[in-house]
């Protein structure tokens, strides 16, 4: 059976822009993360099952607003000093086209281009006053000004998937449950699975990718553990 080259299929490549997945992971992760450790550290400084919900359920909201509210900056700040460069690429390309251009063909030629080919390219591509942009914005900066991630879906994205990474670790509590371990084990398989499906955007092993989330989280959990034990002991001296 003869195989279609990748470069001859639709959407070969998985969406690498950051719009939504990337602070979705993360946002998942830190919930896991942070409830995981916050449990744990009450927890281990013996306080009652109701004490932990409250808690828990406390990080829950101020983390998932904080995430939120942190993505939407960040991004939109990000957005805005891209538009900036824009601008001031743009001035430049009205006011010096050829020194622009000879700009764009010295970048090409360092990479292999024969330098009279790479003047014909950047003399065509100057023709077009908004391509022309896009293509300068492109190899001087790195990014696509037209494909620039919205601060809104990564603040909805940080903010729903660390809600529902946090609550995890909460379940158990709120399904009637009062040991601290049987939580923590729910949480460090929400870890793992957390890990795995991460993997398949990357295309690394499953299992080592969940493995390495479960270890973060655990040494996360046993520090917070560590810090309310010797509270608990230092409080009752």
């Amino acid at each position: 059976m003869t195989e279609t080259p990748a470069a001859l299929r639709e959407a070969h490549h998985a969406d690498v822009s950051g719009g939504w997945l990337r602070p979705a992971v993360f946002g998942a992760m830190d919930g896991l993360v942070t409830n995981i450790a916050l449990i744990a550290g009450v927890g281990g400084g013996g306080v009652s099952p109701h004490s932990i919900v409250l808690t828990g359920t406390a990080g829950l909201v101020a983390g998932a607003i904080s995430m939120g509210l942190g993505e939407y900056t960040s991004v939109r700040s990000a957005n805005e000093q891209v538009a900036a460069e824009v601008a001031k690429e743009r001035r430049e390309l009205e006011r010096h086209p050829e020194a622009e251009a000879r700009e764009l063909a010295d970048a090409w030629v360092a990479r292999g281009l024969p330098r009279d080919l790479a003047m014909q390219v950047a003399e065509a591509v100057r023709r077009d006053p908004e391509e022309a942009l896009r293509v300068h914005v492109r190899e001087e900066l790195g990014v696509d000004p037209d494909d620039q991630p919205s601060p809104w879906a990564a603040a909805i994205s940080s903010f729903v998937f660390f809600s529902l990474g946090a609550l995890i670790p909460l379940l158990p509590y709120l399904l009637g449950a009062t040991d601290l371990w049987l939580a923590l084990a729910v949480g460090g398989l929400g870890l793992f699975a957390a890990g795995a499906v991460v993997a398949r955007f990357t295309n690394r092993p499953w299992w080592t990718s969940g493995l390495r989330q479960l270890v973060l989280g655990a040494a996360a959990a046993g520090a917070t553990y560590l810090v309310g034990s010797l509270i608990e002991v230092q409080g009752g001296l």
